[in-house]
């Protein structure tokens, strides 16, 4: 990327004043990289405009703000909407992105699958350090791609039908990944079905030789396919296949993937029994894109995850240490059936402090009842944080407190825990849950 800000004030329907030339975009005014184009945007709590002057002082070339809104003597572009303009440079520069790009949406693992594929890829490979699937992350991700990539990863998420159709020429997939399906972001969707047809819509972004990367389990979705496709799953017939999983002590999958008659064992360094599922749709993600399956696999051996996803450490309790699980970083009924499957399965007692799944619309109570009855058919000890539409009247005896947020929870979990025990941490990102493992004290290991 090079642009002057006439190229940038013609992009998106701006006023260009000053001059400038920038090879970089940023929203986050502490994070100003090299010829940087701050773009100001109103957010529901912060208004970037306030941040203007800051980033022109941490070596912001110019900033992309509302008309009357840059500072006297800055270069930069007035615009009326600089969130529409954020998505109009990324379209821009998807169309100067020659490289691969894989789209990965779905209810779950979105996240871990866009880090396994980008590992399966290979060296060069841009993709987002954290969850940028959003109408900010999308561009963000987009924009951030260097001249001399080799492949690009794009995760998308949806919070409604037409919203991964909005990002589509942001994205642009040549092989695009849908996860699973399932009830996450029911208040906004509805339904399930509601939510197969808006992750469908990154499929309908395929070109003609474009490869759907779709789980076998899920019949409808694939019946819905009538272009190039690769299945991926547990089931019989996927193409790229999962079999014997095993479970260590630290919820570390050991496997084999299976491509074409071959089989490979698989043992990966990240936690969580539904990893070798994310593991296999990235690798049919490598294939369709020419990655032989032998080397697909090697590749996933020294993958690393963004923060706060299945992370297991050890922290010092008295008398020795616990095992810590730190999930938090979002939580729906797959994601946590997932979570509590895997933390049940290694050695200790087990104490899952949970909080509220978020946007489950009217369907909450009943979906965060389930997710009590089956920890408390797990053999978990539960102590529930903040809201709770129904965790806790589902575990019924299992639960051993409520508490109204993290502050309060880490004292009662301190009092709890025991040495050999295993505790998960998960919920939706804005209970703050994320923070609790750090709280409870160092990492012995």
């Amino acid at each position: 990327m090079r642009w002057d800000l006439d190229t940038v004030a013609a992009t998106v329907g701006g006023i260009a004043v000053g001059a400038a030339t920038v090879t970089s975009v940023s929203t986050d005014s502490r994070r100003i990289g090299p010829g940087a184009l701050f773009v100001a945007l109103r957010g529901a709590r912060e208004d970037g405009h306030e941040h203007i002057g800051a980033a022109l002082a941490a070596g912001a070339v110019a900033a992309l703000v509302e008309p009357g809104r840059l500072p006297d003597g800055a270069a930069g572009v007035e615009v009326v909407d600089p969130l529409a303009a954020l998505l109009a440079l990324g379209a821009r520069r998807r169309g100067e992105i020659a490289v691969p790009v894989v789209g990965i949406t779905g209810s779950s693992g979105k996240t871990t699958t866009k880090d396994l594929t980008a590992a399966v890829l290979g060296p060069g490979t841009h993709f987002a350090p954290n969850s940028y699937n959003n109408e900010i992350g999308v561009p963000l991700t987009v924009l951030g791609c260097p001249a001399d990539a080799t492949a690009l990863v794009v995760e998308v998420g949806s919070r409604g039908i037409g919203h991964i159709t909005a990002l589509a020429p942001l994205i642009r997939p040549d092989v695009a990944v849908i996860t699973n399906v399932g009830p996450a972001h029911l208040e906004m969707f509805g339904d399930v079905a509601t939510v197969r047809r808006a992750k469908w819509e990154l499929i309908d972004a395929l070109p003609g030789g474009g490869v759907a990367i779709l789980p076998a389990e899920d019949a409808i979705l694939v019946g819905m396919r009538r272009g190039p496709m690769l299945t991926f799953g547990e089931s019989a017939g996927a193409d790229i296949g999962v079999t014997g999983v095993s479970v260590d002590a630290r919820a570390r999958t050991t496997f084999r993937l299976t491509h074409r008659g071959e089989h490979r064992p698989v043992t990966l360094t990240v936690s969580g029994r539904h990893q070798p599922r994310n593991a296999a749709a990235a690798v049919a993600a490598g294939v369709a894109l020419g990655v032989e399956f032998d080397e697909a696999v090697d590749r996933l051996a020294d993958v690393r995850l963004s923060p706060w996803r299945m992370e297991v450490t050890e922290r010092e309790v008295a008398g020795g240490s616990v095992v810590v699980v730190n999930d938090a970083y979002n939580a729906n009924p797959d994601s946590m059936e997932a979570a509590l499957t895997t933390v049940a399965a290694m050695p200790g007692r087990h104490l899952a402090v949970l909080g509220m799944m978020h946007e489950l619309g009217t369907t909450s109570p009943q979906l965060h009842e389930e997710v009590g009855r089956r920890a408390a058919a797990l053999g978990f000890r539960v102590v529930v944080v903040g809201e709770d539409p129904g965790i806790a009247r589902g575990a019924g005896e299992a639960v051993v407190a409520v508490v109204g947020d993290v502050a309060a929870a880490v004292p009662v979990v301190t009092g709890l825990a025991c040495p050999g025990d295993v505790i998960l941490v998960k919920a939706s990102r804005a209970t703050g849950l994320e923070q609790l493992p750090e709280a409870l004290g160092g990492v012995a290991r």
